[in-house]
């Protein structure tokens, strides 16, 4: 795809396009002027983890192009819940839950987002939610609803596919988004609103109460002009949703999750999804990255590194990054000394053994459940390669090394 602005060019091609609204009107926009943009958040943990990591770099992408930011959060939109790719109702946060993971996102952000001389600013949707009048707002904004187009949202469509219970608090939760919008494009000049492909109709419904309610204030079709733009959904090369391992969430607050745990996670990354991954989530330019294009062996692990230290030193700082590049590598260094401790499993002729078995059977894990669970996280190597397949066998005579999480290795000895 060839675009003309250099934002959304550097947009398409690092891999963040997913859809959008009119995206040769708004090329055009990019290319004339410098606008404002929004993504939000809900409040719903004390720290955004991986899975937030893509709209987090895209508003870096628009720092990096001079466009003005703004970082929702969804103090009165958590007290709702989004059903957005849910199978059952969030939990209700209460207020002061909920003031609590504001300030922690908050504090996260503030590593990835320059908020100086007014480049980015954050916003509380609670603002003008807490004191809405119902009715004025159904009169308002919900006569623009159609029933019976929400129904056929996917976010609504797939719980009741599904026999699934969707409330009728959720149910309003595309309602509030989308004049979350409204209240952006009236007060503070905002055109672009940027999400996750499953906010798609939620971000739509939004457009579209822009241009309707700025038709009744008699607003002409440019002053009410708003665009939608949306990226993929992220899962990993195996299928697994980006963010979450065997072990929990990759959180990005380091009280959270360890920086070296992030850089592990990073470090661990699937041969396949080292190159999108590059373009995903570090600063490095496109040309650079062209240079780990086509890489094996070695050459694939040291690309792993880079990617490992370049998104670990965005998230905690550069200095953390080549501590812990050192700690990673001395580990390394370790791994492939004489020290691994000999273990030594027997395997009949013309058969096999799973892995799962293997490992439980070296005393590695307490239970085969466990061993399977490591194995689903990316937590098993043999020789150095991850092995993410629960049904793995060993049919070989030949040793191999075997290792477990970042502490546990072994020499496996076949007879």
């Amino acid at each position: 795809m060839n675009l003309k602005s250099g934002f959304l060019q550097e947009f398409f091609e690092r891999g963040y396009l997913a859809q959008c609204t009119d995206i040769s009107s708004l090329d055009d926009i990019f290319l004339q002027q410098k606008i404002t943009a929004y993504i939000g958040f809900d409040c719903t943990a004390k720290s955004l983890h991986v899975g937030s990591l893509i709209q987090i770099m895209i508003l870096r992408l628009l720092q990096k192009h001079n466009h003005k930011t703004i970082i929702l959060l969804g103090g009165g939109t958590t007290k709702i819940g989004d059903p957005s790719g849910k199978d059952d109702a969030r939990q209700i946060l209460d207020s002061n839950k909920i003031n609590e993971n504001l300030t922690g996102i908050h504090k996260t952000l503030q590593k990835f987002i320059n908020f100086q001389e007014n480049k980015a600013i954050l916003i509380n949707n609670d603002n003008w939610l807490k004191d809405l009048n119902y009715v004025e707002f159904l009169r308002k904004v919900g006569k623009h609803f159609s029933v019976n187009k929400m129904l056929n949202f996917d976010s609504v469509k797939l719980r009741l596919e599904r026999e699934q219970p969707l409330s009728f608090l959720e149910f309003n939760y595309m309602i509030l988004q989308a004049f979350d919008f409204y209240e952006l494009h009236k007060n503070h000049d905002c055109i672009l609103q940027i999400g996750g492909s499953d906010q798609w109709g939620n971000i739509v419904n939004g457009v579209e109460l822009i241009r309707k309610l700025g038709f009744e204030n008699g607003l002409s079709a440019k002053k009410s002009e708003a665009f939608g733009l949306t990226s993929p959904l992220l899962t990993t090369f195996d299928g697994k949703k980006m963010g979450k391992t065997a072990e929990g969430a990759v959180w990005l607050d380091e009280a959270m999750l360890s920086p070296f745990d992030y850089f592990q996670y990073f470090r661990n990354t699937h041969d396949n999804d080292v190159i999108k991954f590059l373009k995903l989530f570090t600063d490095l330019s496109l040309e650079e990255i062209k240079k780990f294009e086509n890489l094996n062996g070695q050459e694939i692990n040291k690309a792993k590194e880079v990617l490992a230290f370049e998104a670990t030193k965005i998230c905690h700082g550069e200095e953390i990054a080549n501590q812990i590049l050192l700690k990673a590598r001395g580990i390394f260094l370790q791994k492939n000394s004489e020290n691994f401790e000999e273990k030594i499993i027997t395997i009949e002729e013309n058969n096999s053994k799973k892995l799962v078995e293997i490992i439980f059977e070296i005393k590695a894990t307490e239970s085969k459940a466990d061993a399977k669970r490591l194995i689903e996280g990316n937590a098993v190597k043999i020789n150095n390669q991850i092995i993410n397949d629960i049904n793995f066998s060993i049919t070989t005579k030949n040793a191999f090394e075997l290792s477990i999480g970042k502490k546990k290795f072994f020499k496996i000895i076949v007879k």
